[in-house]
């Protein structure tokens, strides 16, 4: 029986941009993984059916309790992990009857909740918060411990169809296991957005996003790729085959042309003999013949050319990102990040930290949720000012890609940013790196507020590595979250070509394994100590 159901759903933004035209599908119990490239819609998509966005047309319908957990979660500042959860109400009057007031608006407020606490406290320890107290403020978790939050809170409201929109993101490995169990047990209907293939291939099916249809597979993502892989093969063969028929059209209708020239040229040399109006009359049909033939190749041609585009279109999917950054070369050993008895308050505490970043080192910042990874990250940019501690910072030629990613001017375009960044660039040179970072014609002058996760951390990235002067020292927090798998490629890519010194926060090991981390660092009990990769990197 289907949970999610979709009828010629059709949804615009403000600007008249439309996102889906007429889109229909059925999403069943079971665990479905929603893909497609960032900016396709999939976000909104969970928006529509959750009952955030309206659509212009058509329709969505749940069967059943719907819980949704969104990418970006409203959990900040001074409201406690009860509030969070919902329960603070019922709480209260439980704890108020257990003082001795009995009053029927406490014993309504309760209903048949007595066990609330309980049941809370049960989805807290299934996704590792058993330490975090109902009472304690939502400004004091990390950002993995307020998503583990979420998700608890949906998992109390006992849905029978669950969305979630990047569940993983921010997630320490142990946590993201615990997840991983959690869903395992799920037996409702499941729809996920994710780049995080081993949760990815935990699930029964996966759903790929397209212009005007959803598409499902059956198995997991590992069948997926295979499936796509095989399909790539046949349109590069098929590509092939197109090229050399464009090839064969083209050379038959030049040979078509030189023959009717040769007739043309002997029926002139040997019909001098014929009176004007009849030789005239043969030249008209010979004319008129050889311009049906002309036509027909043509015709031809145009159809080879369609199927060359047609085939080529479907392998364009997979461009990838390509530059060369020599002004961010670091010699060999040099020092870029040097900092002594580094202490913040509540995390890093007594004689602090002391760390050195020298070029062109690749080091990967680990630990758990909530040890102060992102805290040291800002310290070290400068974007937060320690409590004590020395701190020398080479050339100061410095960046920093925070998870908010809130370097450019989200009102300007991507253009407009670099022209910002990089203002010595000709505009040959700035249209061709954007061209290279695949913003092309109107992306590239589309407001950077209206890109994709994806697209923005592209953006951000381009402007930042061809920045003047261009950093020696690259700082990611989480440069992975809300990425598609394309896209973290192409992210890969990008990195691959920047010859500075980095450092990285992210759980995602195969992304630390490709972008050929050298030197890992592990952050705990607020002290810093060498670590080697994690088990199967």
């Amino acid at each position: 029986m289907s949970k999610i159901v979709a009828a010629n759903l059709s949804f615009s933004w403000p600007d008249g941009t439309p996102v889906f035209t007429d889109l229909s599908f059925a999403v069943g119990a079971g665990r479905t993984g929603l893909v497609a490239p960032n900016g396709a819609g999939k976000s909104t998509l969970l928006k529509l059916i959750a009952g955030v966005y309206e659509p212009d047309r058509g329709s969505v319908t749940v069967d059943g309790v719907l819980g949704y957990l969104p990418q970006t979660l409203p959990l900040t500042g001074e409201p406690t992990v009860a509030e969070a959860l919902e329960v603070a109400p019922v709480v209260r009057a439980i704890a108020a009857i257990e003082a001795g007031d009995a009053s029927e608006e406490n014993f309504a407020t309760v209903g048949n909740d007595w066990d609330v606490e309980e049941r809370a406290r049960v989805q807290l320890d299934r996704l590792g918060l058993g330490d975090v107290t109902l009472d304690r403020r939502l400004g004091t978790l990390s950002g993995g411990q307020v998503i583990s939050l979420g998700l608890a809170a949906q998992l109390l409201r006992g849905p029978d169809v669950l969305l979630l929109d990047e569940p993983t993101n921010n997630l320490d490995r142990s946590a993201r296991h615990r997840l991983y169990d959690v869903l395992g047990d799920w037996k409702g209907s499941l729809l996920v957005v994710s780049h995080d293939r081993a949760l990815l291939d935990r699930l029964d099916r996966i759903a790929e996003l397209e212009p005007g249809q959803l598409r499902q597979f059956g198995g997991n993502f590992s069948a997926f790729e295979a499936a796509k892989r095989a399909a790539r093969e046949v349109a590069e063969k098929n590509l092939r085959s197109a090229e050399a028929d464009l090839k064969r059209e083209k050379r038959e209708m030049q040979e078509a042309r030189e023959r009717a020239a040769r007739r043309a040229a002997t029926g002139a040399r040997t019909n001098t003999d014929i009176p004007r109006i009849i030789r005239g009359g043969l030249k008209r049909k010979a004319q008129e013949s050889a311009g049906r033939a002309d036509d027909v190749h043509s015709r031809r041609v145009e159809e080879a050319r369609a199927r060359r585009d047609e085939a080529d279109l479907a392998l364009r999917e997979d461009d990838t990102i390509a530059l060369s950054l020599p002004d961010t070369e670091v010699p060999a050993g040099r020092t870029v990040f040097h900092g002594e008895r580094i202490r913040v308050r509540d995390l890093f505490a007594g004689d602090g930290l002391t760390l050195a970043v020298r070029g062109p080192e690749r080091v990967a910042l680990t630990g758990g949720n909530g040890v102060g990874k992102s805290t040291l990250l800002r310290v070290m940019s400068g974007d937060l000012e320690p409590d004590g501690g020395l701190m020398h910072r080479g050339d100061g030629r410095v960046a920093y890609l925070s998870q908010r990613l809130d370097l450019l001017d989200l009102s300007a375009s991507t253009l407009a940013n670099l022209r910002s960044f990089a203002p010595s660039l000709s505009e040959t040179e700035t249209m061709h790196l954007l061209a290279r970072f695949l913003f092309r014609e109107e992306r590239a002058r589309l407001p950077v507020g209206a890109l994709s996760g994806g697209e923005r951390l592209r953006a951000t990235l381009l402007c930042v590595l061809r920045a003047e002067p261009a950093p020696r020292l690259l700082l990611l927090d989480e440069p992975t979250n809300n990425l598609d798998l394309v896209s973290v490629e192409r992210l890969t890519g990008a990195l691959g070509a920047y010859r500075g010194a980095f450092v990285v926060v992210s759980h995602d090991d195969r992304f630390l394994a490709d972008i050929g981390v050298s030197r890992w660092l592990r952050l705990a009990n607020g002290t810093l100590h060498e670590a080697g990769p994690p088990e199967g990197v």
